[in-house]
């Protein structure tokens, strides 16, 4: 049994030891208080009471303002408690005491198994003393201390531990200035160590020195599965070294090199070891200047290569050749369903969307890439007729990302001709396009028949209240899209208006995003009469729209008969107190909006007093 607790403070609290107590929640086995604020004297009733329960196995206490005093009463209690096995305390504040006493803590406790630690300030002191309890502890399989400035101290010692430790399986130490010395001190772990398969070490000024040692730890080790280096400074000596295992590495499937300097030589030197390794299926070199004699080796590799799924080369500097050469590795592999090419603009944009548009013909005989990423390409209309071509024969895409593009409604016109008879798309990004009210008009003519899109990111593309009816007469027809992004598209009461009529209709929209337009309250007393009667809509978005109390009072009416509501963000609108006690009193029987956003709008004493005393009982998590 799960018990999920959203007020907060004593209230939480109070809630909180009642399900830990009483005979109606004995046999809760997770308790969920992220984000109540109990802090330390909070988390110090949580301790007493883990010192005699018997049922939880799941404590998540993450962004609590616990602090040294709230981690040290909760290490005590595990040196008791015999049934806790997973305990989160991301975004808390337990600092180098709290991190000592829960090390102190795993001496003994024999039942957790997992511990999450992100971003607790736990310091070198902390790091060395968990290392410590690695040395004997041997329940514990997941270790998260990202972002806790162990450095290198913490790093070498962690290294230490990993030489005896056999039960640890992923350790998380991102953001934590280990530096070489203890990118090195980890690799010479590696080259004993038997049962580790997961290692984070992204964000550590990790250099060619630790980069090179990790590649000789891997030719050895046979259990690591999952390596991450990302944003590190391992530069091509270190590329070129990793590429090099990998020619014989049988483990390895997952690898970050993103954001290290490789460079071509490095990305050459990985495009060679591809056509041979035989497990590798991720590999990231996002950001890495491997430019396009790099990406034609790549692509090369890819032609032979059977394994690699996913590979990004986004922000890479590859060009005219390195395009090119991917179009043709299209045509012979069989394996790579997700490639990421944004962000590798030449200076000249016409000469960049007239490759993209080679890469996009290529498609028509591509059969299993299923995620293409196209964004920041300069795609104009002559591209999105070629993809219009290449989707009415691709049987195998399913996520094609084209955002921040110059396509307009010619364009627009094209990919609906595309979606018509395209049957397996189901996510298209347009988003920060020039789209417009045409545009948005033909999609609406081809939503009216596709029968597979369920995702349409519509965002900043001035389809204007003309736009937003079109879509909605499609609304009315369509029963497949469950997710409508319309942010910053100049839309108004019209609009808003037309849209709340097809939401009267409509069966399938869960999601519908209007953030940052112009629909006032009569948009928002229209949306209102919607919610009264439709049943699938999850998670409605009003941010930025000019609602005043008269808006927030109709919302907060209709709200009162519908149960399936659950996100609503009013976020950044003109909602005096008023609006505000509306709400507060609509949470006082609505059981099923979970999260209701309202900070910076016009809500003055009255209207503040009204939400806190209602957030004292409600489930809702109001966001002010």
């Amino acid at each position: 049994m799960s018990q999920n607790i959203r007020t907060k403070g004593a209230q939480a609290l109070a809630e909180a030891l009642k399900a830990l107590r009483t005979r109606t929640m004995a046999s809760a086995t997770i308790l969920n208080l992220q984000g109540c604020e109990i802090g330390d004297d909070g988390a110090q009733a949580l301790a007493e009471a883990l010192k005699t329960n018997l049922t939880l196995t799941t404590l998540n206490l993450e962004s609590n303002s616990i602090e040294e005093n709230g981690g040290v009463a909760l290490a005590e209690a595990l040196k008791i408690n015999s049934t806790l096995t997973t305990l989160n305390l991301v975004s808390n504040s337990i600092g180098v005491n709290g991190g000592v006493a829960l090390a102190e803590a795993l001496k003994i406790n024999s039942t957790l198994t997992t511990l999450n630690l992100k971003s607790n300030l736990i310091g070198e002191n902390g790091g060395v003393a968990l290392a410590e309890a690695l040395n004997t502890n041997s329940t514990l399989t997941t270790l998260n201390l990202e972002n806790n400035s162990i450095r290198v101290n913490g790093g070498v010692a962690l290294a230490e531990a990993l030489k005896t430790n056999s039960t640890l399986t992923t350790l998380n130490l991102e953001s934590n200035l280990i530096g070489d010395n203890g990118g090195v001190a980890l690799a010479e772990a590696l080259k004993t160590n038997s049962t580790l398969h997961t290692l984070n070490l992204g964000v550590n000024s990790i250099k060619k020195n630790g980069g090179v040692a990790l590649a000789e730890a891997l030719k050895t080790n046979s259990t690591l599965t999952t390596l991450n280096l990302e944003s590190n400074l391992i530069r091509v000596n270190g590329g070129v070294a990793l590429a090099e295992v990998l020619k014989t590495n049988s483990t390895l499937h997952t690898l970050n090199l993103g954001v290290n300097s490789i460079e071509e030589n490095g990305g050459v030197a990985l495009a060679e070891a591809l056509k041979t390794n035989s497990t590798l299926a991720t590999l990231n070199l996002e950001s890495n200047s491997i430019g396009d004699n790099g990406g034609v080796a790549l692509a090369e590799a890819l032609k032979t290569n059977s394994t690699l799924t996913t590979l990004n080369l986004e922000d890479n500097s590859i060009w005219i050749k390195g395009l090119l050469a991917f179009s043709e590795a299209f045509k012979d592999n069989l394996t790579l369903t997700t490639l990421h090419l944004e962000d590798n603009k030449t200076t000249n944009d016409k000469i960049m969307g007239n490759i993209a548009l080679v890469l996009l013909k290529s498609l028509e005989s591509k059969t299993t890439l299923t995620t293409l990423n196209l964004g920041y390409k300069s795609i104009e209309d002559d591209e999105a007729l070629a993809l219009c071509e290449a989707l009415e024969t691709n049987s195998s895409l399913i996520t094609l990302d084209l955002q921040s593009n110059t396509i307009d409604d010619n364009g627009a016109q094209a990919l609906a001709e595309a979606l018509k008879t395209n049957s397996t798309l189901t996510t298209l990004y347009l988003q920060n396009n020039s789209i417009g009210s045409n545009g948005a008009q033909a999609l609406t003519e081809a939503l009216k028949t596709n029968s597979t899109l369920a995702t349409l990111d519509f965002q900043n593309n001035s389809v204007g209240d003309n736009g937003a009816q079109a879509l909605s007469e499609a609304l009315k027809i369509n029963a497949t899209l469950t997710t409508l992004d319309l942010w910053h598209n100049s839309i108004g009461s019209n609009g808003a208006l037309a849209l709340a009529e097809a939401l009267k209709i409509n069966l399938s929209l869960t999601a519908l995003y209007l953030q940052n337009n112009s629909i006032g309250d009569n948009g928002a007393m229209a949306l209102s009469e919607a919610l009264k009667t439709n049943t699938t809509l999850t998670t409605l978005d009003l941010w930025g729209n000019s609602i005043g109390d008269n808006g927030a009072q109709s919302l907060a009416e209709a709200l009162k008969g519908n149960s399936t509501l659950t996100t609503l963000d009013l976020w950044r609108n003109s909602i005096g107190d008023n609006g505000a006690l509306a709400l507060a009193e609509l949470l006082e029987t609505n059981s099923t909006l979970t999260t209701l956003s309202l900070g910076y709008n016009s809500i003055g004493r009255k209207g503040a007093q009204g939400l806190y005393w209602v957030s004292q009982t409600t489930s809702c998590h109001i966001l002010k």
